[in-house]
């Protein structure tokens, strides 16, 4: 049995003015030709197949295509939602996908026996159970109780999670027995665990008061392929738990991350777990300088460029020019006629968690809407659940206002032409 273990696709991304559809596109094409040529019986996409709850039309295209292109090889594909996903949004085509070898779990069911899944290898024989677990929220396992205090409600929660994963685990050990079978099980899972390394793209996610969940609360699955970091890493635990990570960098501290997949194999009662490098498909990077030393180190990136490709630049200018109210024009000049977009100009900040006051003799131009979003939020006395529920009520405008754009900038078009 061969799995590849994949997460974080965040389809319909909206990064700094450019889209991200050629870049996913190159990427899912790819992994097709990797199903084909490592011979992999299923794909375990553990959370955020869609960057928002609201996704645009060529996100949904590249997902429906991506299905389609994968039948010819017999592959199953396992999608759990994420934190970003709309339960409804993915729940739409569910019935559909499962007559193409797709099994679509949104949100937690209501039967505990949904989220068993077995899994078969490329004879049709079941080969691994998986425990599918998608993001949980706190309405899919714990009840409110008025009166509670937030450390309360944190450990109700903490133990809420650790029951459901306990009694999933469970019920597939009592398929093995029921079935006379020693099937490997995996589970999965889209959360944070603690230690591991996070990067600016993930969004902290505020299961009511939790933040992090123990590995050690885990059962002792065999393989246990998690979601929401971005960056693929194993954990420090008795059970094998790996995040895989997203395919591509999703914003600039990750543009020095290999990306990948986690191959794993089961054969013959041994487990094997590799790694599947993916190409990069849009260079970027991120570049903390003076004006002086700017060319320098850029030359190195523009020499590893291939043939009609561009590099997507974030400039950092250091405290020594960042006084130069010019700065802008100096920056273009300087990249004037190279192969170099410039996507982010901004002047380096000792405190990046400033709030608005702080942030008024910045320009605009150098804040993307996340920054002014929490610098706005920094500004007032907010408890996390607030937080969370007004952070994900501005995620859907602006995912709206974003899909709206290309549109409107099609129309002017038209209009001028």
């Amino acid at each position: 049995m061969r799995i590849l273990h994949s997460s974080d696709w965040h389809l319909g991304q909206h990064f700094i003015g450019k889209s991200r559809a050629a870049e996913h596109a190159a990427f899912l094409q790819w992994l097709v030709a990797q199903v084909n040529e490592l011979n992999i019986d299923a794909i375990i996409v553990a959370g955020d197949v869609f960057d928002t709850a609201t996704p645009p039309s060529y996100a949904r295209e590249l997902y429906n295509q991506f299905i389609v292109d994968l039948q010819s090889s017999g592959c199953q594909l396992v999608i759990l939602g994420g934190n970003h996903d709309s339960p409804a949004v993915l729940a739409e085509s569910k019935q559909l996908l499962a007559q193409l070898r797709t099994t679509v779990i949104p949100a937690i069911p209501a039967a505990l026996a949904e989220q068993l899944v077995v899994l078969l290898n490329n004879s049709g024989d079941a080969a691994c159970l998986l425990a599918a677990v998608p993001f949980i929220r706190p309405r899919d396992v714990l009840q409110s109780q008025a009166g509670q205090s937030g450390r309360q409600k944190q450990q109700d929660l903490q133990q809420a999670i650790a029951d459901h994963y306990q009694q999933l685990f469970a019920l597939a050990e009592r398929y093995n027995q029921q079935h006379q079978l020693q099937l490997p099980i995996v589970m999965t899972g889209h959360l944070t665990t603690l230690g591991v390394s996070q990067s600016e793209s993930v969004r902290d996610i505020y299961i009511g008061t939790l933040e992090a969940f123990s590995a050690s609360r885990f059962p002792p699955a065999d393989y246990i392929a998690l979601g929401h970091i971005h960056q693929a890493q194993q954990l420090n635990s008795n059970t094998d738990i790996r995040y895989s990570g997203s395919p591509i960098p999703l914003s600039f501290d990750e543009a020095r991350q290999q990306k990948q997949l986690w191959l794993l194999e089961f054969s013959g009662g041994e487990k094997i777990v590799s790694s599947v490098n993916i190409p990069c498909f849009q260079p970027l990077a991120s570049l903390k300088t003076d004006l002086a030393s700017l060319p320098t180190m850029l030359q190195p990136l523009l020499d590893n460029l291939v043939s009609g490709a561009s590099l997507w630049l974030e400039v950092v200018i250091n405290s020594s020019d960042g006084y130069l109210t010019d700065l802008q024009p100096r920056v273009e000049q300087l990249l004037n006629d190279l192969p170099v977009e410039l996507l982010r100009l901004r002047r380096e900040r000792s405190n990046s968690g400033a709030s608005l006051q702080q942030l008024e003799q910045t320009s605009l131009a150098e804040l993307s809407p996340a920054d002014v979003w929490q610098a706005r939020l920094a500004d007032e006395v907010l408890t996390a659940e607030q937080q969370q529920q007004l952070t994900e009520l501005h995620q859907l405008v602006l995912a709206k206002v974003q899909d709206t754009e290309p549109q409107l900038a099609s129309g002017s078009q038209d209009g001028n032409a």
